[in-house]
């Protein structure tokens, strides 16, 4: 494993800028950028024009038994879809290396699956019990979570973990949180994770330390960092398939880690599911029961590219 940089020089840095990114909080503003999907549920951004997206009509049923999953690739300027992978019981959640190769969970398989530069799909990992999140740092490590209990706290008989592999061995990160959902990796090392059924989001820090990063959440789901590592993006989805105007309470926020304030982007979506942010800065989403991916921009920019 590498020696990591520790986040406390990357918060200690922010905090002088803590009153200003307060002050002048952005607005931001919000458009679909693809629809017709059948319950898309994981997204990651290769870069501002490409998705990867997985879609989840039967989840748990692979293709020769009738299922109609998949992975897919969408170009926001055409407008277009290309399959990427079909047949997968349950494609989950997906994450992208800095090299350009593809990896997503297959929670009920138990595996995770690559698809490299060449366009290839080979089993990256098996023997895994409901793996749900991941995500890769920018040396290649692939960071997962599992989900056999969900819900279920260790002390009380749960075996839920978050891990990274190298794709031969495996190191646990944590173990016994009740439902670590989702997984982002920072670019010096530090992983966070949403744990859905104990609304928190956690960290692990590049020296080992787990430690709270926001609490009282309502079912965080979707997480993502942008590639400075300074705002963390997330989904709460308490009422999944129940948009704002008839009492949905869904949710997609930023925080801010120089200053540790949340900013609302969205909220009214019926099932904000998965997040993203592209290297420009752009966030995306899966709204799964809506069918759509929505991209959000600050007001600040001019035009939507």
């Amino acid at each position: 494993m590498k020696t990591f940089v520790s986040i406390k020089s990357v918060l200690l840095a922010g905090l002088a800028a803590c009153a200003t990114a307060t002050a002048s909080a952005a607005s931001y503003e919000t458009r679909v950028v693809f629809s017709g999907l059948t319950k898309p549920t994981g997204i990651v951004a290769a870069d501002s024009r490409t998705l990867y997206i997985t879609q989840l009509p039967t989840p748990g049923v692979p293709g020769n038994l009738g299922g109609s999953n998949t992975v897919d690739r969408i170009n926001i300027a055409s407008k277009q879809l290309k399959n990427i992978a079909t047949g997968e019981p349950e494609p989950t959640n997906l994450a992208i290396s800095r090299k350009g190769e593809l990896y997503w969970t297959c929670k009920s398989a138990g595996v995770i699956l690559e698809r490299n530069r060449k366009g290839e799909i080979n089993l990256f990992l098996g023997g895994l019990t409901k793996p749900s999140g991941i995500a890769v740092d920018r040396w290649g490590h692939v960071y997962f979570t599992q989900l056999p209990t969900p819900g279920v706290p260790g002390p009380m008989g749960g075996s839920n973990t978050v891990s990274v592999t190298d794709g031969e061995t495996i190191w646990p990160l944590a173990l016994g949180e009740p439902e670590p959902t989702d997984i982002a990796v920072d670019r010096h090392g530090n992983a966070y994770w949403t744990c859905r059924s104990a609304g928190v989001i956690l960290m692990r820090d590049c020296d080992g330390v787990v430690s709270l990063v926001l609490k009282n959440l309502k079912k965080p789901t979707g997480i993502a960092i942008d590639a400075r590592g300074d705002s963390l993006y997330f989904t709460e989805v308490p009422t999944p398939g129940v948009g704002g105007g008839q009492g949905g309470e869904n949710r997609v926020s930023v925080l801010h880690l120089d200053c540790m304030q949340v900013e609302t982007i969205h909220t009214g979506d019926p099932q904000p599911t998965d997040i993203t942010v592209a290297p420009n800065g752009r966030v995306f989403w899966t709204c799964t029961s809506a069918g759509v991916v929505v991209e959000a921009r600050e007001k600040t920019l001019d035009i939507w590219d």
